[in-house]
């Protein structure tokens, strides 16, 4: 079998070569050498080494590890994995319809999908699941549960559950459903005019979310439109060609890709009449926005279609296709890079040329080259895409951060559902300054400690003061500076009141309206919307960003 292997390896990898190189023999021989090489040295160890070696383990080591000196994108996919894969691509899975995760140990309901069997069934956030088919799963890993809870559709799972402020369990049994994770989990007016959607990913059916979203805009009102493509990974190349084509003319280029295999190579073009070509769209973006939500705003500003606001985009512009393997198991592998109708390319990060020590780095700017949009702006490539109009990010406050992290924001909000049978529509609800007093009572019993930068810093000059002799010399100011501190420190939570009553408004309105009450929550105060909104409320400063100033 292991010589069948290796022979069945060698054979499949020599096809390629004489596929892609007919002229390399010493390319070739390369090749079959170090292919003979590695079947000879891995028989060796496993023969001689003195423990045992897990034959499996040690491939799948010298497979990933070989794949990461390319790109991270570049990645083998195990039989054992593909249904992860497969859940990724097209977004859907059989199961409950529910996120779960772990608080203290246990194992809880952190959102259900609107409409699942999970929210039909009564399952709400922060409903605690003991047991899965008289499984007691307090304990165990997300995944390990997450794999009980999926299972094929119309099969039934047993879950008994135990809610916030109860002391008995229950048990719900649910039948299983092909949960189809939405690409687009909100869309909604901003005010009477301007409509607001989010695009999460581009998943299998992205663009058909996309065009009814924006329809369903247009219904309600809308004569303006907010696309927040902010955290979005990407996903599926043809998803963000149609849904460019949504706000473009048809028969325009989208995006280019060019790679080795020059057969592959390929232009995309808008193939349909658009849906909207001249309503006013504002696009978000964010230093998360990656890959296919890349190729749309860059595609929008290119066209002077829309106007970005936001940060500058991650910068991928790496595009990757499944190759097949033995085994059931899958390559995926970077095989060209796009580039957007400009002809950028926006991809920040150089695997070719790494450094000595293998370490990569960006384009730097002086080597990036500037491009046109069609109107004439002039754009660059090498960086991500860069907004128009570039919006400060609020930086969290390390006691805003430190609640959230040891999910105190979470729990209180499980509480105020418990004592608040109801509360005002997602978009209207705030919390009055006494609800906020009692938040902080709340937490006058928890951990709320955490190191300041500043803290920090003093820690390791005293390590340097002590190693040189010096700490006696500077010992009373340094303490004087902590002293200093920790009394800021004390008052933090008055400090930044505010942005700390923002994150508890929107989780608490999470409870009552699920995902959407979440994103409606945040209206008010996201610098990233407030921005769009004053952009589109102005027609002269919305078209100065899309013309040759």
């Amino acid at each position: 079998m292991y010589k069948k292997s290796i022979a069945g390896l060698f054979v499949g990898v020599l096809a390629f070569g004489l596929l892609s190189f007919k002229t390399e023999s010493e390319r070739y021989f390369e090749i079959a050498k170090n292919l003979d090489v590695f079947a000879t040295l891995f028989k060796e160890v496993n023969t001689y080494y003195v423990d045992d070696v897990p034959p499996a383990k040690m491939m799948r080591t010298g497979i990933d590890a070989m794949l990461k000196s390319l790109d991270p994108y570049t990645n083998y996919i195990p039989e054992d994995d593909i249904e992860d894969f497969r859940t990724m691509t097209t977004g859907q899975y059989g199961g409950i319809g529910a996120v779960i995760g772990s608080r203290e140990g246990k194992v809880v309901v952190q959102m259900p999908y609107e409409n699942s069997p999970a929210h039909k069934a009564g399952l709400a956030i922060g409903d605690e699941i003991l047991k899965i088919n008289g499984v007691t799963v307090t304990g165990k890993s997300t995944s390990d549960v997450s794999k009980l809870l999926k299972g094929q559709a119309n099969t039934s799972v047993k879950l008994e559950v135990r809610s916030y402020g109860q002391t008995k369990s229950r048990t719900v049994e649910l039948l299983r459903d092909n949960i189809m994770v939405e690409n687009v989990p909100y869309y909604g007016m901003l005010d009477n005019e301007i409509g607001y959607f989010q695009l999460s990913g581009f998943t299998v059916d992205a663009s058909k979310e996309v065009k009814m979203a924006v329809q369903k805009l247009k219904e309600m009102g809308a004569k303006k439109i907010v696309f927040d493509l902010r955290d979005n990974p990407g996903g599926l190349l043809h998803e963000a060609v149609n849904i460019s084509n949504v706000f473009v003319d048809k028969g325009q280029d989208i995006v280019s890709t060019k790679g080795k295999v020059k057969e592959w190579n390929k232009t995309y073009k808008a193939l349909d009449e658009p849906l909207d070509k001249n309503i006013p769209l504002v696009i978000l973006t964010s230093s998360r926005s990656a890959s296919a939500s890349e190729i749309v705003a860059g595609v929008m500003q290119d066209y002077d279609r829309a106007v970005l606001v936001g940060e500058r985009t991650f910068g991928k512009g790496l595009v990757q296709v499944t190759r097949p393997l033995s085994y059931n198991s899958q390559l995926k592998v970077t095989t060209a890079k796009y580039y957007i109708p400009s002809g950028r390319c926006i991809q920040a990060i150089d695997y070719t040329h790494r450094n000595e020590d293998g370490s990569v780095g960006k384009v730097p700017d002086s080597l990036r080259v500037a491009f046109k949009t069609a109107a004439g702006r002039t754009v660059y490539d090498g960086g991500g895409v860069a907004p128009d109009v570039e919006v400060k990010q609020q930086e969290y406050s390390d006691i805003t951060k430190t609640i959230a992290a040891k999910g105190y924001f979470f729990d209180y909000a499980n509480k105020y559902k418990f004592e608040h049978p109801t509360i005002p529509a997602a978009k209207e609800f705030n919390l009055t300054d006494e609800e906020y007093k009692s938040f902080v009572s709340y937490l006058s019993g928890k951990d709320v400690s955490y190191a300041t930068n500043i803290e920090s810093e003093l820690d390791e000059l005293a390590a340097e003061a002590k190693e040189g002799k010096h700490y006696d010399d500077i010992r009373a100011e340094l303490e004087a500076i902590r002293n200093k501190v920790s009394h800021n420190k004390a008052n933090d939570l008055m400090r930044f009141k505010s942005e700390i009553m923002e994150v508890l408004e929107a989780e608490i309105a999470s409870r009552y309206y699920l995902q959407k009450g979440y994103i409606e929550a945040t209206f008010d105060d996201d610098p990233d919307i407030l921005m769009a909104k004053q952009v589109l409320n102005n027609p002269e400063k919305y078209s100065s960003y899309l013309k040759l100033n």
